[in-house]
C-alpha cells in the first residue's frame, strides 16, 4: 500500500484538495470529529498520515511514506534526503529578515555586528548572515518570533512572511528576503526509483494537476 505524509497546517487544505484531483481521497482528515492521524482512502488502495510540516520529510527520508507534500522552507532548513519532485505551485510564503519599524535599520548589512537574530530557521539564518559576511548570534525562538524584537531580546527575526499582516500589526518592517517558497513534491528516492506501488502514476497525475489552475467560484 502506497502510503503518503500530509502536512498540518495551512497547506492541508489544498493538499488534500489536489490528492482529491488524482482519484485519492483523504477528506476525513478535514472532518473534526476525526482524531485518526493515519486513514485510509476508500479505495484501500493508499494510505495517509497526518503530521507536522516539519516531519513530512523525516517520514518520507526513513521510508514510513514513499510521498509526501511540504513546503520548500522545510526542505531548505532541514536539507532531508528525498527526491525533490515538483514545484505544486501553492502555499506560497517568503522567509525575510524583519526589524521594529521604527528602527534606523533600513537592510540586513545595516545590523550591528554581533546582533541577536531570533528565528526557528537556525540554519538558514546562519548561512544568510554568513553569506553577507555578518557576524550574528541567532536566537532560536518556536513560538512567537515576533516578539523578539518588541522586548528588545533581539534586534531582528528570520521568519515567514505570508501577507505581512502579522509584521505590520505587531510594529515589524521586512529587510530582506531570503528566498520565496511553495508546496513541494517528495518521495522516498529509492521508492521512486522501483516505481513502489505505482508511485510514478502518481507521481505524473500530481505534476500534470499542479498545471491546471484552480477553479474559482
Amino acid at each position: 500500500m502506497l502510503t503518503i505524509a500530509l502536512p498540518k497546517g495551512a497547506l492541508l487544505e489544498e493538499t488534500i484538495r489536489r490528492f482529491q484531483a488524482v482519484g485519492i481521497d483523504f477528506s476525513a482528515f478535514q472532518d473534526s470529529s476525526n482524531r485518526q492521524l493515519q486513514i485510509e482512502d476508500p479505495s484501500g488502495r493508499t494510505r495517509g498520515l497526518l503530521v507536522r510540516a516539519q516531519d513530512v520529510p523525516v517520514y518520507v527520508e526513513y521510508g514510513q511514506a514513499q510521498l509526501g507534500i511540504v513546503g520548500y522552507d522545510v526542505l531548505r532548513e532541514k536539507h532531508p534526503q528525498v527526491a525533490h519532485l515538483a514545484d505544486l505551485s501553492f502555499g506560497d510564503c517568503r522567509l525575510s529578515v524583519a526589524v521594529k519599524a521604527d528602527s534606523p535599520y533600513r537592510s540586513a548589512l545595516d545590523l550591528p555586528p554581533h546582533s541577536r537574530v531570533a528565528s526557528k530557521f537556525i540554519n538558514c539564518a546562519r548561512d544568510y548572515f554568513q553569506d553577507i559576511d555578518l557576524p550574528v548570534d541567532i536566537v532560536p525562538l518556536y513560538g512567537s518570533v515576533e516578539l523578539g524584537p518588541i522586548t528588545g531580546m533581539s534586534e531582528a527575526i528570520v521568519d515567514l512572511v505570508s501577507t505581512g499582516r502579522t509584521l505590520r500589526e505587531n510594529n515589524l518592517m521586512e529587510l530582506e528576503v531570503l528566498y520565496h517558497s511553495t508546496a513541494r513534491l517528495i518521495a522516498h528516492p529509492l521508492s521512486y526509483r522501483l516505481n513502489v506501488d505505482g508511485l510514478g502514476n502518481v507521481i505524473e497525475a500530481l505534476r500534470q494537476s499542479s498545471l491546471v489552475p484552480a477553479s474559482v467560484n
